[in-house]
């Protein structure tokens, strides 16, 4: 079990800084609404979140 934990715990620290590394500190913010919102199971946060991370990942309208 604590391999299992390890292994969580560096996927999701290399997720974290492979966002950071491509979005920037909006990437972090994104995800970290996301994450927050769907822990408090709070719909607006987790939205706001999802929003801004979509937004990077479309990048700008033309």
């Amino acid at each position: 079990m604590p391999a299992l934990a390890l292994l969580s715990a560096a996927f999701v620290v290399a997720f974290e800084q492979l966002v950071q590394w491509k979005y920037g500190p909006a990437g972090i913010v994104g995800l970290i609404l996301l994450t927050v919102g769907i822990k408090a199971k709070s719909p607006a946060v987790s939205s706001a979140g999802a929003v801004v991370l979509a937004l990077l990942i479309t990048g700008p309208a033309r």
